[in-house]
């Protein structure tokens, strides 16, 4: 069953989304990245341990996301503002169904859902009401 609101939670080695109705939501689908590369430099200097951006680990994700009607993009650094511009460029209709993007650091799945069930009764009480 395809819940209308899905959340997302992304950094560069895992996806977890769940999926949210009024009165429900469903377990949580966990995307792991396949090959993370790590690179460092040589001693003395720099190193950074986040994964290079991998197209194909996003495109896992936009098919979890299928039929979904709002998407709320959240996680704990740029792999969320990545994911997003992964959207506009190559997936402009999943894009404009993204009503927010978060700054969250690393909930439970169950954390993660009552974050999201919050968020989006808030925005959908910010609609206008039609009678």
């Amino acid at each position: 069953m395809t819940h209308y609101h899905a959340v997302v939670w992304i950094d560069h080695h895992e996806a977890h989304i769940v999926e949210i109705n009024l009165d429900e939501h469903s377990a949580a689908t966990v995307l792991h990245k396949h090959a993370i590369k790590h690179t460092q430099h040589s001693a003395g200097k720099s190193r950074s341990w986040r994964a290079p951006e991998d197209p194909a680990y996003y495109e896992d994700v936009v098919k979890a996301l299928a039929g979904v009607g709002e998407i709320l993009i959240v996680g704990p650094a740029n792999a969320k503002l990545e994911f997003l511009k992964h959207l506009q460029a190559k997936h402009a209709d999943l894009a404009a169904k993204v009503v927010g993007i978060e700054t969250v650091d690393h909930p439970t799945n169950g954390e993660l859902a009552n974050y999201a069930a919050a968020y989006f009764h808030k925005k959908d009480r910010m609609l206008p009401q039609i009678s």
